[in-house]
């Protein structure tokens, strides 16, 4: 039996030419199965962080490049129905852009077996749409938030828009998109002095912290491994304030390791997680197939092949058609992102155009 670095025994006994399998779970070469889809509906986005993309914003892809509410229907049904997809997280650039975003979570909550439905959003327009998601069918949320110092939120973003990003928060915990769950990527310069404010703020408002390392994603290909804030500093730094325990539940495949932060004078106590993707990877354990805006499924954050839905879903191709493409895409997923390789490759999208 082969083995790769990570520890996955090859499933693939027939060499890189075995077909992938026609029917079942949506397994790869190396015995994972994909459960969890991320669709990104759209490039756009109203903020620039500077970890992301450059001040002026970058050439969005056209409107008819863009899949349609109808396209992505049908291959939410696809992924759920035939693929054995039972969780559905939606993205950007900034979801909230998305004007047919209410119809399509909509879509997904119609599905049998319904899939758990999530959104990933910088969280400016959350406020007034928040009841609506909630009502459509969005059963939780992920709000991105780096800071909750005004003038570093503003540096980051090139936003000054923090009280936007705070009022939608609010308002996904009153319309009960529960729970709700903060996404951090710490600025090189300020991020772990962000992070105990940020930590202590999430406890307080009853929100669930999760700190990203910033990885190789930006459009202008300039991140550097070592000015990566990695989650041994975070803990290091997080340990200095507050009394933390290591989670005793299971991790499964949850990109996060959570941990238990005890009551402290200032703050009630709560959860933290770490989502070590550069200094610790967890791809061995990786359950996610991904949808871009244009159609394209992609295998990994950091493939650097896609696979053409769109095409075939525009050239009149039957559902079986569409499920064996997907099938074949996951079936090549490699082994791991090789972030920490001499050979890797930052792919040419930046996050914005894959998809959180």
């Amino acid at each position: 039996m082969t083995v790769t670095a990570l520890g996955l025994p090859t499933v693939n006994r027939g060499g890189p030419a075995e077909p992938a399998p026609a029917s079942g779970p949506l397994i790869d070469t190396y015995g994972r199965v994909a459960t969890d889809l991320r669709v990104s509906l759209t490039d756009r986005c109203n903020l620039r962080c500077t970890y992301c993309m450059p001040a002026e914003g970058l050439d969005w892809l056209p409107g008819q490049a863009l899949l349609t509410a109808d396209e992505l229907a049908r291959l939410l049904r696809i992924a759920v129905t035939r693929l054995g997809v039972t969780s559905v997280r939606f993205t950007g650039g900034e979801p909230l852009v998305t004007r047919h975003l209410e119809d399509v979570v909509a879509a997904a909550a119609a599905l049998t077996p319904r899939p758990e439905i999530t959104l990933t959003t910088n969280g400016i327009g959350l406020q007034r749409r928040a009841a609506g998601l909630r009502q459509a069918g969005l059963d939780r949320i992920n709000v991105s938030l780096d800071s909750v110092d005004a003038a570093h939120f503003a540096r980051i973003t090139r936003r000054d828009r923090l009280a936007d990003v705070l009022a939608g928060l609010a308002a996904a915990k009153a319309a009960g998109l529960q729970p709700v769950k903060v996404n951090a990527v710490l600025d090189p310069v300020s991020g772990l002095d962000d992070v105990v404010d940020l930590l202590r703020y999430c406890l307080e408002h009853g929100y669930q912290l999760r700190i990203i390392e910033q990885m190789p994603l930006d459009a202008g290909h300039s991140w550097k491994r070592d000015a990566v804030i990695d989650a041994d500093r975070i803990l290091q730094t997080l340990r200095q304030h507050f009394d933390l325990q290591p989670d005793p539940r299971p991790r499964g495949s949850a990109p996060a390791e959570l941990w238990q932060v005890g009551p402290g004078a200032t703050h009630p106590g709560g959860t933290v997680g770490v989502i070590a993707s550069v200094s610790h990877a967890f791809c061995s354990a990786c359950d996610r197939t991904r949808l871009t805006a244009d159609g394209q499924i992609r295998s990994c954050l950091f493939s650097t092949e896609e696979t053409d839905l769109r095409g075939l879903l525009r050239a009149g191709a039957d559902d079986a058609a569409i499920e064996a493409a997907w099938r074949g895409a996951m079936w090549a997923k490699p082994a791991g992102h090789g972030i920490n390789d001499p050979s890797f490759v930052q792919p040419q999208r930046p996050m914005s155009a894959i998809g959180g």
